[in-house]
């Protein structure tokens, strides 16, 4: 089953993909020895698989990000590791356990903790994917063990291929994969152009359904019967609440309906909620949403309703831009750039136009170096912190850190919303 597949990728890789990585093969160094970042989990395992399969020299390296000892709750980093152990044995290729707790610490969790002491909420899966995972992890396979190319389960796909180098200087773009419900470009959108060239997806043109077939025929039940990992490990099975009070002080505040400026309920911190998270607020008749986290005075404005208009823009202030490739010509050229946009990984993508001041003489931001986002339809809690991620056809450009949204359709009395629940 998984040779017919390995085949099947092959026949189904596009004709330009194909074509580039063969002319990266012909001007670069031929990719031989790849480490492949094992999670323990069915599809880095795969990944792993048909590596071996193709003929590379496959070396299985687990990340330890977080440090286990330092927290209360439950941390399946051992479990992981021992399953990733367990599979590099099982296909017959070198394990190595690396060490990334420092780093992780550094560059991901403590920039992670001012975001929220700051009422921001931070998307730490996109920044490990660029300090930790295609940096740190890249950079220790080719300086310990002379690795060509680092190799993930992410699906994704790149303009290279499996023909990935840098040596040709010639820069790759960052493609969906075929299977679009799992593609996972967004949580890529901030890898760095140097790191994508010297990376392989070998689960880009593969579907979910195709992935557990060949785990199951290459005897891997062990690892295709494991429950999908989900949310953040390093938090257990604690609540958010929970787990951030460890590192946060609380700064009780109040909750304050947005429409009547009525005190309606008490918090502990706006670090401990999120734009759109219904409140729970006690005693109350009807279900209040947070609408917008003051940081200043520590209140946060509530909206009745979870469909409340104040909780939908059609603008959002980004910060400076990541381009994967390189800067879309007529963002610079014309002043505004014509998309696809999305802030959270499930959602579909909204046709959007992205502007910024430097080259558009109409734009306006709050400040030099922000992009206006002008979205087609309005989008529901976007949330400062998460990030912008803007794609055109299979290709994820980049994306740029959201700084807040624009005003919201209960601001601009959208078909009289205000006024008429002012009447009511």
């Amino acid at each position: 089953m998984h040779e017919a597949a390995v085949a099947c990728l092959s026949k189904s890789s596009s004709k330009s993909a194909f074509f580039d990585g063969l002319w990266l093969l012909s001007m670069g160094r031929q990719i031989k020895r790849v480490v492949c970042a094992m999670s323990g989990g069915i599809d880095s395992s795969v990944a792993a698989l048909l590596l071996k399969q193709k003929g590379y020299e496959v070396l299985g390296f687990f990340m330890r990000n977080w440090d286990i000892r330092d927290e209360q709750g439950v941390c399946k980093a051992d479990q992981d590791a021992e399953d990733a152990a367990w599979v590099c044995k099982k296909l017959q290729i070198p394990f190595q356990e690396v060490n990334f707790v420092k780093e992780y610490w550094n560059d991901v969790f403590i920039e992670m903790i001012r975001d929220y002491e700051s009422g921001i909420t931070p998307n730490p899966d996109i920044l490990c994917n660029r300090h930790i995972k295609f940096t740190a992890l890249l950079e220790h396979a080719r300086h310990t063990v002379g690795a060509d190319a680092l190799a993930t389960g992410h699906y994704a796909r790149t303009s290279a291929g499996e023909f990935a180098t840098e040596y040709s200087g010639q820069q790759v773009r960052l493609l969906k994969a075929v299977d679009r419900l799992k593609d996972q470009t967004f949580f890529l959108s901030q890898v760095p152009q140097k790191a994508l060239r010297r990376t392989i997806f070998p689960l880009g043109e593969f579907t979910k359904d195709v992935v557990k077939k060949i785990a199951s025929s290459a005897g891997l039940e062990r690892i295709a019967a494991r429950k999908e990992s989900m949310g953040i490990c390093f938090i257990g099975k604690r609540n958010f609440s929970e787990f951030i009070a460890q590192y946060v002080d609380p700064r009780p505040g109040n909750f304050v309906d947005l429409e009547t400026r009525e005190v309606v309920g008490r918090h502990n911190g706006v670090h401990q909620w999120t734009v759109g998270q219904r409140c729970n607020i006690a005693g109350l008749a009807r279900a209040y949403f947070v609408a917008e986290k003051l940081t200043d005075s520590g209140d946060i404005l509530v909206a009745p309703g979870h469909d409340h208009p104040a909780l939908y823009s059609s603008t959002v202030h980004a910060g400076q831009p990541h381009w994967i490739h390189s800067p879309p010509e007529d963002f610079y050229g014309r002043g505004m750039l014509e998309c696809e946009f999305k802030f959270q990984h499930t959602e579909a993508l909204v046709p959007c136009v992205v502007t910024s001041r430097t080259h558009n003489p109409w734009h306006r931001s709050p400040s030099k170096n922000d992009l206006t986002v002008s979205l087609a339809n309005p989008l529901r809690a976007l949330t400062p912190g998460q990030f912008a991620v803007f794609y055109r056809g299979d290709e994820c450009l980049g994306s740029a850190r959201i700084l807040r949204p624009g005003p919201s359709q209960f601001d601009l009395d959208v078909d009289s919303c205000r006024t008429k629940r002012r009447e009511s």
